[in-house]
């Protein structure tokens, strides 16, 4: 018995699996397929499980698996899907002439039929020749492939990653979703909660068709059995001070969990079953140690960084603050430091974050309008450089939610944030 068999972040847990608070979702998610007809929409925060959720009541070789990343069109979808079956495209060459400096590209899709065209750049100076180029066609509508394909199989098409799919795709995906479903292929959509499949679950040609799984971050008590299962698996014995504070750096992640307890082993020198009982004792180095590890399966490093700096100013410059820290900085810098203050926090009104800040400044503390204002473009910055949605400031309610439970674990033990 591993360690890395028992706890596993990225992979599903076959002996960490804990689901006893999940068996209502997994009745609704296999009624919705049974009663067929449906697209079963499942939203929750990063790292929720929610994919390891979906392999665990299916069955991997029950789903078609995708991503919605890099998908630009509804054509890229059927693609990879047609791809994971193996369902064949003819192939046809075709050829072009090129001469100085000629650019040939292709790609896309064309009427109603099936074409996939591979990408050409061709760029000379002084020559004369001929370049080929692959195009894949077949006279067939690919949404009617698919059904004819999929439709009454049983199997499922499982959409993680769903918003990262454009809205204006995803618009068009949700009226070919409905034709396909109408045919007896089913669908599983994953995304984050965010607004981000608002054109999917709002879209006209879904209404009645639609059965939503909403999921929530992990609660502590539900986080700590994964390690109570564990480390007994190991021989490990647990201190619950310990496996209290792991729960807690986790901030509702499952995997996030896997990952801390496997390091916990790692740190202990338990890579397999120990013979002899391995007391876990509660030691703040040591606890120090395993969180500062597993930070580096999450480098936000360059994405901290600039919310740290803020924008860049324009005018006068930005007041500074002294901190009891001993170092100084602007708002920019206090709010990254106060996310990551104890106790660990996923939303923070905004009495509890002029709080934090004012206990980090040991003169003088910025303005509420200031908090605010760097709080507005502290989310802009980190939610134009990360795919999804990490962080988002409510400026209607005046809270700061941290989106991503990795994000905030970064800011919390990472060396780019001042000490």
């Amino acid at each position: 018995m591993k360690a890395r068999d028992v706890f596993t972040p990225g992979r599903f847990p076959t002996i960490t699996f804990v689901d006893d608070h999940l068996k209502e979702k997994e009745k609704q998610l296999r009624n919705s397929l049974e009663t067929g007809a449906v697209l079963v929409s499942i939203s929750g925060p990063s790292k929720s499980g929610k994919t390891v959720f979906v392999e665990r009541c299916l069955g991997k070789e029950n789903i078609i698996q995708i991503t919605g990343a890099g998908i630009t069109s509804a054509t890229d979808l059927w693609l990879r899907v047609f791809d994971l079956i193996g369902t064949p495209v003819s192939v046809t060459k075709t050829e072009a002439d090129f001469h100085d400096r000629a650019t040939s590209e292709a790609g896309g899709i064309s009427g109603n039929a099936f074409v996939v065209q591979g990408k050409v750049d061709v760029s000379a100076t002084q020559k004369q020749g001929q370049s080929s180029s692959e195009t894949s066609t077949s006279a067939i509508d690919p949404l009617q492939l698919l059904i004819r394909e999929l439709g009454g199989t049983g199997l499922t098409v499982f959409i993680d990653d769903f918003h990262y799919i454009p809205i204006q795709v995803q618009a068009e995906l949700a009226r070919q979703i409905k034709e396909a479903i109408r045919n007896e292929v089913s669908f599983i959509t994953a995304s984050v909660p965010y607004h981000s499949d608002d054109a999917l679950r709002g879209n006209p040609d879904l209404h009645g068709r639609v059965s939503m799984i909403d999921f929530d971050y992990w609660k502590p008590a539900v986080l700590k059995r994964i390690a109570e299962i564990g480390f007994r698996e190991l021989n490990i014995i647990d201190r619950p001070s310990v496996v209290n504070s792991l729960a807690s750096e986790a901030a509702g992640s499952p995997q996030l969990m896997q990952f801390l307890c496997l390091n916990a082993c790692y740190e202990l020198g338990v890579r397999e079953r120990s013979e002899s009982p391995i007391d876990f004792k509660e030691d703040r180095e040591l606890f120090e140690k395993i969180c500062t590890v597993t930070a580096t399966s999450a480098d936000y490093g360059s994405v901290v960084d600039k919310m740290r700096d803020g924008p860049k100013t324009r005018g006068s410059n930005r007041n500074i603050y002294r901190t009891r820290f001993g170092w100084q900085g602007d708002v920019y810098r206090l709010l990254t430091k106060a996310l990551s203050l104890d106790p660990p926090q996923l939303s923070f009104r905004y009495s509890s974050l002029i709080e934090r800040i004012s206990n980090i400044c040991s003169d003088d503390a910025p303005s509420g309008s200031s908090v605010t204002s760097a709080c507005y473009h502290a989310a802009q910055i980190v939610n134009d450089m990360i795919p999804s949605i990490a962080v988002e400031w409510d400026g209607e309610t005046d809270v700061f939610d941290i989106r991503d439970p990795y994000f905030l674990f970064y800011l919390r033990w990472a060396d780019a944030v001042d000490g």
